[in-house]
């Protein structure tokens, strides 16, 4: 037990460098550690141990050196009743990786959409007829989002609400409070990481990052807060501004991550964006980098010029693809979508960092999916120079 105690005082020591450093156990120490190791009666052997422990961009290396002199048995017929040994011995250990995730989660109108082949026939049934000049035979449920929540308006939220089907950014919202559970029992040490969740907007006529979580260690205040996520809102039918905005999202979760390091201690977190979305924008620019649907509206898949930007500051980000379905039977997608269908996965793996694409399609589960991501980065070896 006194060798044992000596070894963990010995790396506890390590881990708490706030940076690299190298700490050598006195001779005492290093004897009991040393005979704490071997088996057998053998504390009467004369050994000079010299042990160092050295903390290098969070590992944690450890070098004995040592020599001895042992009795021998069969040697003794020749004279030689003892005889030198010498070796040096080295092992390694990764202290845990510190990470701060950066939640950011689509809630625009396209992830209205009903969350599995169900749903989606579900929506389309009720609306056969359509309700108040919204679209007819609709597999969305985005159409006039009120915020007022009167369902015979035209908003197919809350209808879809009415006739228990379930839509995309409530699996997401409910997967995402779910992966809160799974940090906090995946976590090694206290404060290894940080959470905080933001989305598109509350509304598409001021639509901006919205901070659903600042950065924590609180967990379950993160996913209660995520818990209560729900559809950015229109005003009207085809509303053309800003209501699925990729540059200015990553643009402005890149102002609230302040600096990232390479995750070896508190002192040196690991920056990680974690995005969630269907990859098509939607929103009023001039910089569009498809034909203008209509007026200034823009279509177009994901610009990965925006996640290079911070990649190249040292963030990574991951990339949860929530496919984004066909809908061949309408005419603004056969219009204005279909035509770059094929891009929007290839623009998704793009964005994320090597390793860090998952895509899951709606008869496959959200949650299950991101809990695998997760699972990835944070058992993914950190790179040491």
């Amino acid at each position: 037990m006194g060798a044992i105690s000596e070894k963990s005082k010995a790396l506890a020591q390590a881990i708490s460098l706030s940076g690299d450093g190298t700490i050598t156990l006195d001779a005492a120490e290093a004897r009991s550690l040393f005979f704490g190791q071997l088996s057998g009666d053998l504390d009467d052997v004369p050994v000079d141990a010299v042990i160092q422990i050295t903390k290098t961009a969070g590992i944690i290396a450890s070098r004995v050196t040592y020599t001895a002199t042992v009795p021998t048995t069969v040697m003794r017929v020749m004279g030689q009743s003892q005889i030198a040994v010498s070796d040096v011995a080295t092992a390694q250990y990764q202290t845990p990786s510190f990470l701060d995730f950066y939640m950011l989660l689509d809630n625009t109108p396209s992830m209205g959409v009903g969350a599995t082949p169900s749903d989606v026939s579900k929506l389309r049934a009720a609306t056969i007829n359509g309700r108040n000049g919204a679209d007819k035979d609709c597999a969305f449920a985005c159409h006039i989002v009120s915020e007022a929540g009167v369902e015979d308006t035209g908003s197919y939220y809350y209808l879809a609400k009415k006739i228990g089907a379930t839509i995309r950014i409530d699996v997401v919202a409910d997967a995402v409070s779910a992966l809160m559970t799974t940090a906090k029992q995946t976590q090694t040490v206290t404060g290894q990481f940080r959470m905080s969740a933001y989305t598109f907007g509350k509304t598409a006529l001021d639509a901006s990052l919205y901070t659903v979580a600042s950065p924590t260690t609180d967990f379950d205040s993160v996913g209660k807060a995520t818990s209560n996520i729900e559809l950015m809102s229109i005003p009207s039918h085809n509303y053309p501004n800003n209501q699925t905005d990729y540059n200015a999202a990553l643009t402005g979760i890149g102002t609230k991550i302040k600096a990232t390091g390479g995750g070896t201690s508190t002192a040196d977190r690991q920056a990680i964006v974690f995005m969630v979305a269907d990859g098509v924008g939607d929103a009023a620019r001039s910089d569009c980098t498809k034909k203008l649907a209509s007026g200034p509206r823009c279509m177009e898949p994901l610009n990965t010029t925006y996640c290079d930007t911070l990649k190249a500051r040292g963030i990574k980000i991951a990339v949860l693809y929530t496919t984004y379905l066909p809908l061949p039977e309408n005419s603004f997608y056969k219009s204005w979508i279909a035509p770059f269908q094929a891009e929007i996965p290839n623009k998704m793996k793009a964005c994320a960092s090597s390793g860090y694409y998952f895509e899951v399609s709606p008869t496959q589960g959200i949650a299950d999916a991101m809990n695998a991501l997760f699972q990835k980065i944070v058992s993914t070896p950190r790179l040491t120079g």
